[in-house]
């Protein structure tokens, strides 16, 4: 009865991100935000956004709804405490209007994703990653990851983000910081109670396995 109960809740929310993606409000102008990607977040995420530091996020072909959202949650305001916990992109989206979030989201949307080198031969790991990403752990009542981040690791937008490709090393980071409470960003908490019942080698075997699926 949980089970049944989860997958309808989960059918519930892709239909209502559905029709959230198509209300307006969310296009920017991809030029500006090119302006802005090219010299403050070069840096960490590289011109285009495909990161070449396993730790930072590669941002090309990322949703755009998906990436405003996420600056908007990393800045803080008055002594409020931000959703997502981070010092470096505090202060890096300290002084960007929603405006400039908009125009970095298109940016990014608009670049083609590279290939990220895989970390892991381990093909046990792998095929762990593979069954738990795409049923998930029954027995735990860990949802398929594939449920909300779709087959092919595409996500569903605007608040479920594409994952496919992203550095292994990334991936288990927000993993964590889901669990310590770090990142408190997700929808209802799904992520924070899921990642709760994942076994450390669960969440190492996800990361690998989704930064081995391409989407374009």
């Amino acid at each position: 009865m949980r089970i049944i109960k989860n997958t309808a809740i989960i059918f519930a929310l892709i239909f209502f991100n559905q029709i959230f993606a198509q209300t307006p409000g969310f296009q920017g102008d991809p030029e500006k935000g090119k302006e802005i990607a090219t010299g403050v977040c070069a840096g960490c995420h590289s011109a285009d956004g495909n990161s070449i530091i396993p730790i930072n996020p590669s941002l090309a072909g990322q949703h755009a709804e998906y990436i405003t959202k996420q600056l908007m949650d990393f800045k803080v305001e008055g002594d409020a405490r931000a959703k997502r916990d981070n010092p470096v992109m505090a202060s890096m989206v300290a002084a960007l209007s929603v405006e400039d979030m908009k125009n970095l989201g298109a940016y990014y949307a608009k670049q083609k994703t590279n290939p990220v080198p895989a970390t892991s031969d381990d093909e046990s790991l792998l095929e762990l990653g593979k069954r738990v990403y795409n049923s998930g752990n029954l027995e735990n009542n860990v949802p398929a990851c594939s449920s909300c981040h779709s087959p092919n690791g595409a996500g569903i937008p605007p608040h479920y983000p594409k994952l496919a490709g992203q550095h292994t090393a990334y991936t288990i980071s927000q993993l964590e910081a889901f669990r310590q409470g770090s990142r408190t960003n997700d929808m209802n908490n799904a992520m924070q109670m899921i990642v709760l019942r994942m076994s450390v080698q669960e969440k190492k075997a996800v990361a690998e396995y989704i930064s081995t699926l391409a989407t374009n």
